[in-house]
């Protein structure tokens, strides 16, 4: 909640016949500062007053000046009813609420547990660009929605079964050769992944062998299962390797084939509720009234599918799980198949299946290039970050070449690029990832934040004064004189409005959000260092000066926290 709009409803819910929170909810923010520091639309109220909206303003704007504003002087400008606080009054409570290190975060859904599927690669796949979307998308949520007080749980849905193993399974007793998937186990498994399908072109034959194969893997065959564990161990090895580079974790990772127990009790239940049919052979659930294709069951040949396994999955996490919600991080390619799954949870007699959510994104290009595994067409995310990194390390030694911790830095800075490269967009938008836009210390890039960030704890090394631990709250109550100035007032305005900013990346489960409000503030810091004299012969001056610094820093740090990304002190 912003805190100046929360601070403008409670002043006018004793002027307003309307509750504190409609109030909130109406209040808009100016567009521009000469129009005030929050505005009241008259409008709602002209039917139960039974007066014009500019009559209504300009009425609300006496009753509130009449009464005392401590602080707050109102205007009417047609029907908007403007309010302006003195920030001699306010500024030094906004500091000290962004001063303290649990601003931004809430207990309002303590108790509420929402499970987050994310990530989710596929076994024998390489870790591509492709996967960062989901990976970071969701571990983004995961740390707003613990900010908000949920009780988080994530789990990585690892693609570890279906019938690309029986192809990748056949694949490979045709042409793998051993020792060379030892040397470099994901880019063979490509290799025989899409030698597979360009064969399959040719010979369409080759497709059946690949169902049989997995047919013999779902039924216990030795071999299959000797391989298929194979496979799976070096694909884990390889994702956490990148998970850890990344500073991504998870409270579970549990394979498709965890589920494979677990589905024939499904099956049985849909069954007795009268909901499978057959069609040509196969299980489904019919889904003509919903305007949605049959949801597949069981295969014609008996085999399961990824239907069936969400669908064991989704009672597996509300059951064993205790999730409220469940939050579905997946591209937007399977919009259709979680709107069959939802619908089929509700027709088993499921009523949290309202509380299931496909958060979906749009697909990731980089550089014009469209990524496709299954032709090979695959950028290595590993290669990305590395040269992130490398170029990271560059621009950082030409800005700061005696810095003692450069690879760190360039570590923060060149991953940090590209995480908040991608988070900046809109999910639902398809993106176009450019490196060299990213790792810009200009412009909508993630370095900008960070460099501000650390600009402001710069300021802080460099005063002189006690540690950072001096900049408690409640310090900043006497700062109002020293804060008066347009830059210093708008950078505290831009504070207050973090708790919103992360509310509203959870209502709308999209952290661009928070991106787009980190770059807002980063912004504003950077007008206030050069527009002020920081550093003056006034020891109170130069402190509340010091103090605001201190909580830009803060509430930089927190915000990149929560998107996944570090921010070095010192770049």
């Amino acid at each position: 909640m912003s805190l100046l709009l929360k601070w403008a409803a409670a002043k006018l819910e004793g002027i307003v016949p309307l509750p504190e929170d409609n109030i909130y909810a109406l209040l808009e923010l100016p567009p521009r500062p000469e129009l005030g520091d929050a505005a009241f639309p008259c409008f709602t109220l002209a039917r139960p007053l039974a007066k014009p909206p500019a009559r209504i303003a300009a009425e609300l704007a006496e009753r509130l000046n009449g009464a005392g504003g401590e602080g707050i002087r109102a205007e009417a400008a047609g029907p908007y009813l403007n309010l302006f606080f003195e920030p001699a009054c306010w500024g030094p409570k906004l500091m000290e609420a962004a001063l303290d290190p649990a601003f931004g975060t809430s207990d309002r859904r303590a108790g509420e547990r929402v499970v987050i599927d994310l990530s989710s690669p596929n076994i024998a796949k390489p870790f591509g660009v492709g996967h960062l979307r989901s990976t970071m998308i969701g571990s983004a949520l995961a740390r707003l929605y613990r900010a908000s007080g949920y009780d988080v749980v994530t789990v990585n849905h690892i693609g570890d079964w279906g019938t690309q193993f029986g192809k990748l399974l056949e694949a490979y007793l045709r042409w793998g050769d051993e020792e060379a998937l030892k040397r470099d186990p994901i880019r063979e498994s490509l290799k025989l992944y899409v030698r597979f399908h360009e064969e399959a072109e040719r010979d369409p034959q080759l497709e059946e062998e690949g169902r049989r194969r997995f047919w013999m893997l779902e039924n216990g065959d030795p071999e299959a299962l000797r391989l298929w564990r194979f496979f799976v161990t070096f694909s884990m090895e390889e994702f956490e390797r990148v998970y850890a580079r990344l500073g991504v974790t998870f409270d579970h990772t549990l394979g498709e084939s965890f589920y494979n127990g677990k589905m024939d009790a499904v099956v049985r239940r849909l069954a007795e509720l009268g909901l499978l049919e057959e069609s040509d052979g196969a299980q489904v659930v019919r889904l003509d009234d919903k305007a949605m294709p049959p949801c597949l069951i069981v295969k014609s040949d008996g085999t399961t599918i990824y239907g069936l396994r969400d669908l064991a999955t989704a009672l597996y996490r509300r059951r064993e799980m205790g999730a409220d919600r469940l939050l579905y991080v997946v591209g937007a390619e399977q919009s259709l198949h979680f709107s069959q799954v939802f619908e089929v949870l509700r027709r088993m007699g499921e009523p949290w299946a309202e509380q299931c959510r496909h958060i979906a994104f749009g697909l990731m290009k980089l550089e014009g290039r469209k990524m496709s595994t299954r032709r090979g067409q695959v950028v290595y995310l590993d290669d990305v970050l590395d040269e992130a990194v490398r170029r990271a390390e560059a621009i950082i030694a030409e800005k700061n070449p005696s810095l003692r911790e450069r690879r760190e830095t360039a570590e923060a800075v060149g991953i940090g690029a590209v995480v908040f490269g991608d988070l900046k967009n809109g999910r639902m938008l398809e993106v176009d990832f450019s490196l060299d836009e990213a790792l810009r210390f200009e412009g909508e890039t993630g370095p900008y934040v960070q460099y501000a960030a650390a600009r402001a704890y710069r300021l802080l090394d460099a005063s002189g004064l006690a540690p950072e631990s001096s900049f408690v709250p409640a310090a900043a109550r006497h700062d109002g004189p020293s804060l008066t100035a347009p830059s210093a007032w708008d950078l505290l305005k831009a504070l207050g409005a973090y708790p919103e900013a992360v509310a509203e990346a959870v209502r709308l489960n999209e952290p661009s959000v928070l991106a787009r409000y980190l770059l807002d503030a980063a912004k504003r810091f950077n007008r206030f260092y050069h527009q002020e004299r920081i550093m003056t012969s006034d020891a109170e001056e130069t402190a509340a000066k010091l103090r605001l610094a201190a909580a830009c820093a803060g509430v930089l740090e927190s915000g990149l926290g929560m998107l996944g990304i570090r921010a070095p002190r010192q770049i």
